[in-house]
């Protein structure tokens, strides 16, 4: 399906990671064009909690599409919470609010990430912080269609509805255009499971979970883990943030930042570089077109799942020298 190979640039005494797309994409303009134009958005992010793009490009042999990035160590946040459990509030907290972050700057250029899910937010180490997130493929997933769990079907191959169904909007999961507050609500989803361990809604199958979005309210927070509580308002921050409604939730990454805040750790807003004060402006112009996705089935999967350790001894033309691990996607 593609690969992502370890790799050293020694001009820049860096490790980088080069992932390296399936040729059959390069037979698709749309989706090559829709590549380079998001690369180059996702190339000029700063924010230090995105991964950083150095350069992408095709390549001469195949017409296989390939994009440099840094090089990260350590788990994502499902593979974390898999292996630890539910994380306590004064450790999930301070993660979420610099995604925002990540979120905000992606937002304010018109970005819309239209994939988040815990496999998509990497922890690491760095500047002295043990979970230091990195938030993972912004704009990637519409056109790679990788990293898919276990069991993942494909229901077309021609105008998909791309996205993760625990995750989804209600409005991605109707094949609207998205903006991003459908990225808040797939946040909100995301920290609600970081938190209890387990989903907004009772479902078993991709279709229950879109109807669920889509038709029912979320399991209340404090409902959620028999025996466990959460602090006061924080149930509700979550539940505005899962709205049915667009308009009904908090309008920017900025504005849910600021609310999650109060509930971590003192200074945990420093993270961001946002207002102090966010007002509720209109959402960036949306990028998602509903045209074309791929719908997901729900089975989890566990640490490493996925990837397969292997050898690699080849050389690209891209500026670095290739190290010798390869990690081969895998579909189940």
């Amino acid at each position: 399906m593609g690969s992502v190979y370890k790799a050293e640039q020694p001009a820049m005494n860096r490790m980088v990671a080069i992932k390296i797309l399936h040729p059959k994409l390069a037979n698709r303009k749309d989706l090559t064009s829709r590549f380079r134009r998001e690369a180059r958005a996702m190339s000029q992010l700063t924010h230090p909690n995105t991964v950083k793009v150095f350069m992408y490009g095709e390549l001469e042999e195949d017409g296989s599409l390939y994009i440099v990035m840094e090089f990260l160590e350590g788990r994502n946040l499902n593979q974390t919470v898999r292996k630890e459990g539910p994380m306590a509030i004064e450790r999930a907290i301070p993660v979420l609010v610099q995604v925002c972050g990540a979120l905000h700057e992606a937002h304010e250029m018109g970005i819309v990430h239209r994939d988040l899910k815990p496999e998509n937010i990497f922890l690491c180490s760095q500047g002295g912080l043990k979970d230091y997130p990195k938030v993972l493929d912004f704009g990637l997933a519409k056109v790679t269609e990788r990293q898919m769990r276990p069991g993942s079907i494909i229901l077309t191959q021609e105008g998909m509805v791309f996205g993760t169904p625990e995750f989804m909007s209600p409005e991605q999961a109707q094949g609207k255009t998205l903006d991003a507050r459908s990225d808040i609500y797939s946040l909100a989803s995301i920290l609600y499971e970081v938190l209890t361990g387990k989903l907004p809604f009772n479902a078993k199958t991709p279709m229950e979970y879109i109807q669920k979005h889509v038709m029912e309210p979320p399991i209340p927070l404090n409902e959620r883990v028999p025996g466990k509580t959460f602090p006061p308002g924080l149930g509700e921050v979550i539940a505005k943030a899962l709205a049915k409604k667009p308009e009904d939730r908090f309008q920017t990454a900025a504005e849910f930042a600021h609310a999650l805040a109060a509930f971590g750790e003192p200074g945990s807003e420093r993270a961001l570089p946002l207002p102090s004060s966010p007002q509720a402006s209109p959402p960036a112009p949306p990028v998602a077109n509903p045209s074309a996705n791929t719908l997901r089935a729900p089975t989890r999967s566990g640490p490493g799942a996925g990837l397969l350790i292997g050898v690699a001894a080849a050389c690209l033309v891209l500026g670095v020298v290739i190290a010798v691990v390869a990690m081969k996607f895998l579909v189940k």
